[in-house]
């Protein structure tokens, strides 16, 4: 990997790097799209913050929206997790 491919995994790392975020992906993985009302009573935490966090996903391109009238509903991103699986693969790899 170049210098460029690990900038870009690093900061993918990062944007997962918090346990709600964390928890957002997987439940995400589970349940497909899940509109960001949703995550607010599941990790009890309020608006301002869930959207704090799906802000710092969408950015690091490990979510993807879409509009649903007045709610944005959110899925995985499936070009951002390819970078973390091939990352991961390659740390996990035994040469």
């Amino acid at each position: 990997m170049g210098t460029d491919d690990l900038t870009h995994a690093a900061a993918l790392f990062r944007a997962m790097g918090h346990p709600i975020r964390l928890g957002m992906l997987e439940r995400l993985r589970r349940e497909g799209e899940i509109c960001a009302c949703d995550f607010t009573d599941h990790f009890g935490v309020s608006q301002p913050t869930i959207s704090g966090h799906l802000r710092t996903l969408r950015d690091a391109g490990l979510v993807r929206t879409r509009r649903d009238g007045t709610q944005i509903c959110y899925s995985l991103a499936p070009d951002g997790l390819e970078v973390v699986r091939r990352m991961s693969d390659a740390l996990c790899t035994a040469e």
